[in-house]
């Protein structure tokens, strides 16, 4: 194997593929390279001279630039090496530097699902207890508990689950609507063949409100109940909740083309690998989805900065491409609004894995993306209704980016990670893992390992395999393995006075 990893011709510096002593010898290039010092795995060598001031460049873009002089084998890393990034940029639209998107599949890759009324397609048939204020968290709860012994009389329905969140009243203006609007997306959710919409009734997110931010749905799909209008809400969510158990116990699993399938694109707790393995895995399984007909959606604004050229280019035309605009500049105001830097990212974890600035991780980050056109921009709340590739507005902190994926539709959500977590959003999370290190440690959580690409696999034999294990997944053959732990928190985006 080799010792280090060159990812593009254009850059000044290599990642290191395991932990490299001061003295060691690596070949780059065809030339030898001693190490001026100890680098961990998945941080980055200086192939050459750095000046002070010069662009460090990385994935064949600039990453930073050298706050001193770098000397050839040195560690390139947070000492000496600071962001480009800061205020507002203007942009314009170059689509003829954006490289060439997947071309339709002729291989017909199909799966077993649950086809619903709306053209959509679930991979789970579960029945879903959504409060719409987190008051009636705990009735939730009881009530979802109850119903399991309904379960053995309705075999299609894979679930009863009822989910918590600490919102719904005290919230004012687009905050409110916010939280209205990520509700109501989930109350659409694929993977939810019925739904029971769990009110108090004296909040400020009131059941009028909420059925119109839910607008039209299947009829039978969904419920309300407000519990102050009843003696005993228990009793009452329990018919309510059969009910509906007796609505989604109608949908079977079909085959139905893959063109029906929603991917979310999520990455939490990347190392210097995760631009090299997981994200581009990822990518090239976007791109195999989107050229069958399907559609992927790419979230985490704030790790889009840096990159987001690469995706402007890539727009469908000039009106998406302005859109993508307002999704980067808007996030940066909204950093700006609370005083704080653009570039406050990455977390230490990413650091430590050898993430140095925002650049460095969002070059890596938009790979999920694979190559595609983007065809729509989607703001946080908003369902996805384009084929293709999508941008969502959602942050990068992983539960609300997940939450926000599952409600824009996603099926299932692919998530990245060099180190590793076991969180679970209320749709499938699948982990994937960007070294094989974090996939033998941590095998209870991790569902796949991309590290094999830098130990003599193949992009294209991966890719397959993945991408096959996703339709089994979807197929109700697998299960990710986070679908063993609990899914019950909601995490939504918040920005707002709270009464």
């Amino acid at each position: 194997m080799e010792k280090v990893y060159q990812i593009h011709a254009k850059d000044n510096v290599v990642v290191a593929l395991s932990p490299l002593k001061k003295g060691d010898t690596v070949e780059v290039a065809g030339k030898s390279v001693t190490l001026n010092e100890d680098v961990p795995a998945g941080h980055k060598i200086a192939k050459e001279d750095i000046p002070q001031g010069k662009e460090i460049i990385k994935y064949g873009f600039p990453i930073g630039t050298a706050k001193s002089d770098i000397k050839l084998g040195s560690w390139v890393h947070s000492h000496n090496t600071k962001s480009k990034l800061g205020d507002l940029l203007e942009y314009s639209y170059h689509p003829e530097e954006a490289g060439e998107p997947p071309k339709k599949s002729d291989k017909k890759y199909t799966f077993k699902g649950y086809a619903r009324e709306d053209g959509r397609a679930g991979i789970r048939n579960e029945v879903w207890i959504i409060p719409t204020v987190g008051c009636v968290n705990s009735i939730a709860r009881v009530i979802e508990e109850k119903a399991q012994a309904f379960l053995k009389d309705f075999p299609n329905v894979e679930g009863v689950y009822a989910y918590s969140h600490p919102h719904g009243c005290s919230q004012l203006a687009e905050d409110h609507h916010r939280t209205q609007k990520f509700l109501a997306g989930l109350t659409h959710s694929p993977n939810a063949g019925a739904v029971l919409l769990l009110s108090l009734g004296c909040e400020n997110n009131q059941p009028d409100q909420m059925k119109a931010a839910v607008g039209d749905i299947t009829p039978g799909k969904m419920d309300y109940l407000v519990c102050q209008e009843v003696e005993d809400e228990i009793t009452a969510g329990l018919e309510k909740v059969k009910t509906l158990m007796a609505f989604a116990n109608k949908y079977k699993r079909e085959e139905l083309p893959v063109s029906k399938l929603v991917f979310g694109l999520k990455c939490g707790g990347s190392d210097g690998f995760s631009g090299i393995t997981a994200n581009p895995l990822v990518g090239a399984v976007a791109d195999k989805l989107i050229a069958a007909g399907g559609t992927a959606i790419l979230t985490e604004v704030p790790e889009m900065f840096g990159a987001e050229t690469l995706l402007m280019n890539r727009c469908k035309d000039e009106a998406t491409f302005k859109k993508t605009v307002d999704l980067i500049n808007n996030f940066k105001n909204y950093f700006k609004s609370y005083g704080e830097k653009v570039d406050e990212n990455p977390s230490p974890g990413n650091k430590a894995g050898g993430i140095t600035t925002l650049e460095d991780k969002s070059l890596g980050c938009v790979q999920k993306g694979g190559t595609a056109t983007v065809m729509d921009v989607l703001t946080y709340g908003d369902r996805a209704y384009e084929k293709g590739l999508l941008l969502l507005q959602g942050p990068g902190n992983d539960l609300v980016a997940a939450n926000a994926l599952a409600a824009a539709g996603a099926d299932m959500v692919l998530f990245t990670t060099g180190r590793g977590t076991p969180f679970a959003c209320p749709v499938p999370t699948v982990k994937i893992s960007s070294n094989s290190r974090i996939a033998n440690h941590k095998s209870n959580w991790i569902d796949f390992n991309a590290g094999a690409l830098v130990e003599g696999a193949t992009m294209e034999e991966k890719a397959e395999e993945f991408f096959e294990f996703l339709l089994a997944v979807a197929s109700g053959e697998k299960h990710a393995k986070s679908e063993a732990l609990d899914k019950h928190e909601l995490a939504i985006f918040k920005d707002g006075v709270t009464l």
